[in-house]
Order: structure tokens, then C-alpha cells, then sequence
């Protein structure tokens, strides 16, 4: 079994940097023959608020060393206990993977932003976030559907689940939802290089995200809004439609059992995945229901933040903190780095 599960997710790596390779080709590619490719863009971020630049700065610095520390440490944990070779951990380093990614790619930039007076970024900085940013988000708006897919499994076929979860089904599980990142990412990217930008324009937000960037298009972006709004709900929608139908079968799958014991267990086993879903497509949701007026702005900008921001951390402190294999394991690599 631990073979299976290190083969496996070597070749899911595999998988993830040639497809990824491929696509940064293609985007790089579009993008030196956009004419708009001189513009520059310049990101606001919370410029408005000087006396909280370097709070801020302290803040969100602190959280990305948490986010980058414990993410990576996670995946290395996961990789070293042999107990944590299990399909719902392998589906958790991947997550884990994904929230340094996502986080990776727009904080940096945030921090940059929050000491330095110029906030400018280029055509291609700004593109290449967004399509990085997008692969991300929806990679992880599905596997967060996948581990309730496993819970699901788990919960109402615990006979069949080693059957059921094998380590072809779950590459192939972990393995969708980067591919339909990565198609979704480079539609969206293309449409948005059919735009044309007019020399220096202002975003009034730390991150490239698309309706900012169509904002402040010289030309009509309606294609692009309408296909952006169709592939989000279809994302959201289906996620969601995914995970209250497997945790429909849990409730009424843990209803039927005889002892308060396995009740107990069923929920304590579902506990973090289902705090971790709620607090993410909650912001989602909030973020998609504020109107982009002038006066919500600031609203928008905060939700982003725990979005983009505070999640990876959250995702990482919720499953730490319930479970004891990870942090007898944590400490172990702690120690041992300590008396190395």
C-alpha cells in the first residue's frame, strides 16, 4: 500500500508540471502577440489607509509564513508516516499543495505593495497571475468536492472503501480537478488577451482578478463576463451540488446506526472537511453576492483576503488541530530538526 501511494503521487506530480508546463507555453505565447502588451497596471490594494500599511504588511506576512511553513511541513508529514498513506491524506497533501500555490501567487505581490510606492504591474504579470490564480481556486473548489466524495465513501461503504478508493481512482480524482483548472484558466485567459488596455490603467484591488481587469478594458468585455459568470456558477453549483448530496447519504447513513459510539465517530471524521467547506464557499458566495458598486470595494477587498489570504491558513490549522497522527508526527520532525 505505501508503495502504491508513493508511485502514485509521483506521477500526479508528474502530471501537474508537464500539463502546467504546456499551458504556461500556450499563455506566454498568446501574450507576446496581444497588442495591449505595453500597458501597465497599477493595484491600489489598500493604498487608502497609509497608517495601516506596515500593521498590514505585519499581518499578512505573518500569515503567509504560516501558510508556506505548515502546507509544506503537512505534505512532507504526510509523505513520512506511513499511517497517513490513506487516500483521504493523499486527497490533504494535495489540497495542502494547492493553498501554497494559490497563496503563493498573489501574496508576494500584496507584500511587495504594502512598503514600496510603486504598485505598478505589467500586461504580463497581471495575466500570468490571474491565470494562475484561476487554475488554483478551481482546483480547489473540486477537491474539496472530492474529499467529501471519500467521506461519502468512507462514512456508508466502510467494507468496500481500500475497493472503492484505489490508487488509480484517486489519481484520476486528484487529477480532474487540475485538468479543469487548467481548461477553464486558459478560456478565460484567452478571452481576456481579445481585449484591448489603453496605456496605465488603475485596479482598484491587490489581485488580478477578472472583473477588475475587464473593468478597466479599453474594449466591449461582455463575451468574456458572460463566459467568466457561466464557468464560475458552474463550478460553484457543481461543487456544492457534490457535497450536500454525499453529506445527505452521511447524515442519513450515521441517523441509522445503532451506537452513539459510531455517530460520534462518523461526525468527528467529517468535522474538519465540513468546517473547511463552509468557511470556503461561504466567502465564495458572499463575494458573488456583493454588488461591485463604489462604496462595496472595501468589502470586496477583505472577502478577497480571506479568500485568497487567510483560507490557506485556516484549511491547514483546521486539520492540524483535529488530528493526532499529524501533530505526534509534527513534533517527531520538530525534534529531530531541532537535535540535527
Amino acid at each position: 500500500m505505501l508503495y502504491k501511494y508513493v508511485i502514485i503521487i509521483n506521477i500526479v506530480t508528474n502530471f501537474y508540471y508537464l500539463y502546467f508546463r504546456i499551458s504556461l507555453a500556450i499563455i506566454m505565447a498568446l501574450t507576446v502577440g496581444n497588442q495591449s502588451t505595453g500597458a501597465t497596471f497599477t493595484l491600489l490594494g489598500f493604498s487608502e489607509y497609509p497608517d495601516l500599511q506596515v500593521p498590514l504588511f505585519t499581518m499578512f506576512l505573518a500569515i503567509y509564513m504560516v501558510t508556506v511553513v505548515g502546507n509544506l511541513g503537512m505534505i512532507v508529514i504526510i509523505r513520512i508516516n506511513p499511517k497517513l498513506h490513506t487516500p483521504m491524506y493523499f486527497f490533504l497533501s494535495h489540497l495542502s499543495f494547492v493553498d501554497f500555490c494559490y497563496s503563493t501567487i498573489v501574496t508576494p505581490k500584496l507584500l511587495e505593495n504594502l512598503v514600496v510606492g510603486d504598485r505598478t504591474i505589467s500586461f504580463t504579470g497581471c495575466i500570468m497571475q490571474f491565470f494562475l490564480a484561476s487554475i488554483f481556486a478551481t482546483a480547489e473548489t473540486f477537491i474539496l468536492a472530492v474529499m467529501a466524495y471519500d467521506r461519502f465513501v468512507a462514512v456508508c461503504n466502510p467494507l468496500l472503501y481500500t475497493v472503492v478508493m484505489s490508487s488509480k481512482t484517486c489519481a484520476s480524482l486528484v487529477a480532474g480537478p487540475c485538468a479543469w483548472g487548467i481548461v477553464t484558466s486558459l478560456t478565460l485567459t484567452y478571452f481576456l488577451l481579445a481585449l484591448s488596455f489603453c496605456g496605465s490603467t488603475i485596479i482598484n484591488n491587490f489581485v488580478c482578478e477578472h472583473s477588475v481587469i475587464v473593468s478597466v478594458s479599453c474594449s466591449d468585455p461582455y463575451i468574456s463576463q458572460v463566459l467568466c459568470f457561466v464557468i464560475a456558477m458552474f463550478n460553484e453549483v457543481s461543487s456544492l451540488v457534490i457535497i450536500l448530496t454525499t453529506y445527505i447519504f452521511i447524515f442519513i447513513t450515521v441517523i441509522k446506526m445503532p451506537s452513539d459510539g459510531g455517530c460520534q465517530k462518523a461526525f468527528s471524521t467529517c468535522a474538519s472537511h465540513l468546517t473547511t467547506i463552509t468557511i470556503f464557499h461561504g466567502t465564495v458566495l458572499f463575494l458573488y453576492c456583493v454588488p461591485h458598486s463604489k462604496t462595496s470595494w472595501l468589502i470586496v477587498k477583505v472577502g478577497s483576503v480571506l479568500y485568497i489570504v487567510v483560507i490557506p491558513m485556516l484549511n491547514l490549522l483546521i486539520y492540524n488541530l483535529r488530528n493526532k497522527d499529524v501533530k505526534k508526527t509534527a513534533r517527531k520532525l520538530t525534534r529531530h530538526t531541532i537535535q540535527s
